[in-house]
């Protein structure tokens, strides 16, 4: 396995080395970084999926909100609302939820009392209206106000970094909700669960103006390293500043996978780690033994949770803007089923594979059928057949055909992944230890 698993980091490698030379180091170092992002959301998906067995569709609101806390964090401060009533407005909105949540909290304990269940249903219904109407008697006129006043509310110009870490706290905190919530359903249940509330998360980012600015985007969100504008003041050549700005963000991310992949497997390989497959295997018996199976998934379901939100936030930071409405399901969730199912569930170093080859095969093909397309295209003409039409939109479209033809292959050929998990048993130790002295 072990041997498997050099020749195909070393095929990943030369086909980095092909790529930088047809399409340039700029180009290349740009997608190692994004490949390198995609790979530690691709091992927060396996955390949660190979190793506990949960079925995270939602990935993508994950992302959104990784995404939009990095830029809460790093974007520069707006003195126009912190001049303005707005913060006045926004104090008014959280005593107001606190309020609301403090009614519905003090609803669902009236059976303590001795309420009867008609009474306790009612007052339940009740106090979430009523919470409903006093919260938003509050936020929309503060919403209304910011966005009039101060466009949004802005960010508080703290470092980048502090902006990565906020996200993964912040996708923690929803994905404890989200569990307390949903875990405990069947599969197929909580991968339409997470399906919803992503889009809710969707929703709520592209409509929440007065702090996210939605459609309107923000940008540019800074970086934890000089940009290569920078750099270009500092008189270094166009392209020259882009190679070694990208690739000090490719050295930050890097550092951030390695740092996440020892701690993963050092876990992973002690008691934790054979405790989390037990309930992977067979939740039932582990439930027997003692183990309190849904606090140990929601455990997991945050751990992989704040994995992703991370990611979210580097590919935001590095792209420089972020884009509601530029997250779309086949991007921002089937892309990294795809990584995680084609290197391997429950390997981490699978996940990082099929992170940086799916996403070098995702951003190529566009490229490569264009190609071919304006290739084949003149050949027709010269053949008196005509061109190929809407070149272009053919070749985005040639991405998801040879994505499912990626996976269709790895799922006949190698089921468990291209590196898949390796199963250890007890028996194997013992016969390990007994065979040299049976010799």
């Amino acid at each position: 396995m072990i041997r498997r698993a050099l020749s195909l980091y070393l095929g990943l490698f030369v086909l980095i080395l092909v790529v930088g030379t047809f399409m340039g180091a700029p180009f290349t170092v740009r997608l190692c970084v994004e490949a390198a992002a995609y790979s530690l959301i691709a091992l927060g998906l396996n955390i949660q999926w190979g190793y506990g067995g949960l079925f995270n569709f939602g990935v993508m609101g994950f992302l959104m909100v990784g995404g939009f806390a990095v830029t809460f964090i790093s974007m520069p401060v707006n003195m126009d609302f912190w001049s303005s009533e707005g913060p006045f407005l926004l104090f008014r909105v959280l005593l107001a939820a606190g309020v609301g949540a403090g009614l519905v909290m003090g609803a669902n304990r009236l059976h303590r009392l001795g309420a009867s269940a008609r009474w306790h249903r009612t007052a339940q219904v009740g106090a979430w209206i009523l919470a409903y109407i006093i919260y938003r008697s509050q936020i929309d006129p503060a919403a209304a106000y910011i966005e009039a006043e101060a466009g949004y509310v802005g960010g508080l110009g703290l470092p980048v970094l502090l902006g990565w870490i906020f996200g993964g706290v912040l996708a923690a905190g929803i994905a404890y909700i989200i569990g307390k919530i949903c875990l405990g359903l069947r599969t197929d249940y909580l991968a339409i669960a997470t399906i919803g509330i992503s889009e809710i998360i969707r929703a709520l980012i592209k409509n929440m103006d007065w702090l996210t600015r939605g459609t309107l985007t923000v940008s540019p969100v800074p970086w934890p390293v000089p940009k290569p504008q920078d750099l270009q003041e500092l008189g270094m050549e166009t392209a020259a500043s882009f190679i070694y700005a990208r690739g000090a963000y490719l050295i930050v991310v890097i550092l951030v996978v390695l740092v996440v992949l020892f701690l993963i497997q050092r876990a992973y390989g002690g008691p934790w780690g054979r405790m989390m497959r037990a309930i992977r295997d067979n939740h039932i018996a582990a439930a027997s033994m003692g183990k309190n199976v849904k606090a140990r998934q929601i455990e997991i379901f945050v751990f992989g949770s704040v994995l992703i939100g991370i990611g979210g936030a580097i590919l935001t930071s590095f792209s420089q803007i972020l884009d509601p409405g530029g997250y779309q399901p086949i991007h921002h969730t089937f892309l990294i089923w795809v990584m995680v199912i084609v290197g391997g569930a429950g390997n981490n170093f699978g996940a990082i594979f099929g992170g940086v080859f799916i996403f070098i095969v995702w951003s190529l093909s566009a490229n490569v059928s264009q190609a071919m397309f304006v290739s084949l295209s003149g050949m027709f003409e010269s053949w008196g057949w005509g061109a190929i039409p809407d070149v272009e939109s053919r070749s985005l479209q040639m991405r998801v055909f040879v994505l499912g033809l990626v996976i269709t292959l790895a799922l006949r050929y190698t089921p468990q992944g291209l590196i898949p998990e390796v199963i250890r048993r007890h028996g194997d130790e013992e016969t390990k230890k007994a065979t040299p002295k049976q010799a």
